[in-house]
């Protein structure tokens, strides 16, 4: 590729100065032939005097590529905060970065090289760090399509490997929706309404590192069913692929059982297992319903070989 589209990278930031240095440090060293520009967004925070100079005061590739550190003025939440990004800048394409995740080294390049012509969005596969243990997650495929995503969220394909043209997200894909509980499942809303549109890209090298350990989403379970509740209402079409549907459910039911909603959580397991007698997730919810097991311990068990209920 000779000539390299200008990109912009938006990370959200909410009280975590030192990971927020680093995963801007992750993206200022990529090697990348094009611009490439930064903007910090602070949500719910005000940043510090001089913190713009501060993040501008790089050496050698670092110090040509302009970091702009500005407040999220939409809804507050991860979800305004990215558009507070998106809209702030004037990119060819723009790519999305969590303050608490890195990008690894070639990533940019390989990215934008799979977007091509065609293309509205690009992920990659990632590694995922649980309190220092590693798993790499693949998708084992190139293209991403509709159907694959009714079936399954497909976790690899992370918020923070998203690379999307930005007059996409300015037409017809839409910016990212506010209007998510606690900025939840915004991220699959995303890749459901861009895969209806057309195939997404996919690089299946793990070439961003997202942090899993000290979340403070990973416990909040009455936003999990609502914003789950959510997906379901926005994109109904869920409720046709039996193994996609059933997902879901025993996902409601476990986050049911996790408050102790014995009752919810069994009615949410039945469905789940009505929509695909092999759902794993319906039996978890109903031994967590019965105290045998405890949804935070299975989950910590999941999490620590990379994957979640």
């Amino acid at each position: 590729m000779t000539d390299w589209p200008s990109v912009g990278v938006v990370i959200p930031t909410h009280d975590r100065p030192q990971q927020m240095r680093a995963a801007l440090r992750s993206v200022l060293t990529q090697f990348y032939p094009g611009e490439l520009e930064v903007i910090v967004v602070f949500d719910r925070a005000k940043p510090a005097p001089g913190l713009e100079e501060e993040l501008n005061g790089g050496s050698g590739e670092a110090s040509k590529r302009p970091v702009r550190v500005v407040r999220n003025e939409r809804t507050p939440g991860l979800a305004g905060a990215r558009n507070t990004g998106i809209t702030a800048l004037e990119t060819d394409l723009v790519a999305f970065l969590d303050d608490d995740d890195e990008w690894l080294p070639g990533k940019l390049t390989a990215q934008v090289a799979a977007l091509g012509t065609e293309a509205e969005l690009c992920t990659t596969a990632i590694e995922v760090d649980y309190r220092g243990r590693r798993n790499a997650r693949l998708a084992q495929r190139s293209t991403v399509r509709h159907v694959d995503l009714l079936r399954s969220r497909m976790m690899m394909l992370h918020s923070s490997t998203f690379l999307f043209r930005r007059s996409a997200l300015l037409g017809g894909l839409g910016l990212v929706a506010e209007d998510a509980p606690g900025s939840q499942n915004e991220d699959w809303d995303m890749l459901l309404r861009a895969s209806r549109r057309r195939p997404i890209a996919h690089v299946d090298v793990p070439y961003a590192l997202v942090n899993w350990a000290g979340s403070h989403f990973e416990t909040r379970w009455d936003t999990k069913i609502s914003s789950l509740r959510w997906i379901l209402d926005r994109h109904p079409e869920i409720h046709g692929s039996p193994e996609g549907a059933a997902r879901v459910y025993g996902q409601i039911a476990c986050w049911h059982a996790a408050i102790g909603d014995r009752k919810e959580a069994l009615r949410w397991a039945l469905r789940a297992t009505k929509a695909n007698p092999g759902e794993p997730r319906a039996a978890v919810a109903a031994a967590a319903a019965a105290g045998i097991v405890g949804v935070p311990a299975v989950m910590a068990a999941l999490h620590r070989r990379g994957r979640g209920i």
